[in-house]
Order: C-alpha cells, then structure tokens, then sequence
C-alpha cells in the first residue's frame, strides 16, 4: 500500500465524519484523521486521483500534499 497524505477543509467532527464515511465507501482503506491540521492520511492501493475525487465528494476542499513514507 502507499501511504498518501491530503489537505482537506475541516473544521468540525462532522467535516471528519464525512472523510470517513466517504473513504469508508471506497472500502478496504485504512486512514488517519488528523482535524486540527487538517490533513488526512490514507494507506490504499487506489490511485491518488481516485483518493482526491472520493475527498472531494464531502464537498470540501481537498488537494494532495504527496506521497508519506512509511516510518
């Protein structure tokens, strides 16, 4: 799996929600969340365009900050 990391708009519990509610959909990826910085990291096999389309489905806005290397 590569590990990508996003920038998405959050600013609430239910901006978070609804990153997860989407990427969950997607199905088999595993994700962290990071609100205050908003950011969120994603292990998948699935191609960052396919990622940053699934982000940008919660209608906020989502960019790709590059790829993580796994620690």
């Amino acid at each position: 799996f590569q590990k990508h990391e996003f920038f998405v708009d959050m600013i609430c519990e239910g901006c978070s929600n609804a990153v997860t509610r989407v990427l969950h959909r997607l199905g088999g990826e595993s994700f962290d969340i990071d609100l205050p910085n908003k950011k969120v990291c994603i292990d998948s096999e699935h191609n960052v365009d396919t990622l940053l389309e699934t982000l940008k489905k919660t209608g906020k806005n989502a960019s790709y900050l590059g790829e993580k290397s796994a620690q």
